[in-house]
């Protein structure tokens, strides 16, 4: 009996801002990936979103991975910069997904409000497992229709 090739493998980068809330979407987006038959993606951890794009080029550059998705909070912390670091990261992460032909994901969130206390970081600790799970979902599908996944 033969038995069906195994997809390849997967990885995630998450920045370490705010990493009690970004582990959650790791965490939701490593439970739909292996729910779909993918090995527990490679975890790259970086120390803020702005480090991001850069650790997924590599990992994309690497010919390992079929896919590269990629975690982090961008928080307004009252000094206008969390724009620009959002729209960068974005940009970077769009411009290795179209210079190395391997799907790159976002789940790289800027709230439109977030403050450090127990209400918001509850519920975006909630809802950032959500995303992480619907990033995992996004990340099957483009596999799916690329034809990359078994």
């Amino acid at each position: 009996m033969s038995q069906s090739p195994t997809p390849g493998r997967i990885a995630v980068v998450a920045s370490r801002w705010h990493a009690e809330i970004v582990n959650e979407a790791v965490a939701g987006f490593t439970a739909a990936v292996t729910a779909a038959g993918y090995d527990r993606p490679t975890l790259v951890e970086v120390p803020g979103a702005f480090e991001i794009p850069l650790a997924v080029q590599r990992l994309a550059r690497s010919g390992e991975y079929v896919a590269v998705a990629a975690c982090g909070l961008v928080v307004n912390g009252g000094i206008y910069a969390h724009e620009y670091v959002a729209s960068a990261v974005i940009d970077g992460l769009m411009q290795v997904q179209l210079a190395t032909d391997v799907p790159v994901l976002s789940g790289v969130l800027t709230p439109l409000h977030f403050h450090e206390h127990e209400e918001h970081t509850n519920y975006f600790t909630r809802h950032f497992r959500q995303k992480g799970e619907e990033l995992g979902a996004a990340a099957v599908g483009v596999l799916t229709v690329n034809g990359d996944a078994s």
